[in-house]
C-alpha cells in the first residue's frame, strides 16, 4: 500500500517539475522583471540613454 502512494507522490511532483519546465519561470513580478521589461524598451528605442539610466538606478 505505501509503495502506491509513493508511487503517486513521485508521479505528481513529476507533473510539478514537467509544468514549471515547459512554462519557464514562475510568473515574474518584482525587480527581475522590471528590469527586463526596462532592458527591451531600451533596445525597441522606446526611451533614451538618460532615461534608461534613471529608471534603472530607480529599482536598484
Amino acid at each position: 500500500m505505501w509503495a502506491w502512494s509513493l508511487l503517486g507522490l513521485l508521479v505528481l511532483v513529476g507533473l510539478v517539475w514537467l509544468v514549471f519546465r515547459l512554462t519557464g519561470q514562475p510568473a515574474g513580478t518584482g525587480p527581475s522583471s522590471a528590469r527586463r521589461i526596462l532592458d527591451e524598451r531600451y533596445a525597441h528605442g522606446e526611451i533614451d540613454d538618460e532615461e534608461y539610466r534613471r529608471r534603472r538606478a530607480g529599482l536598484a
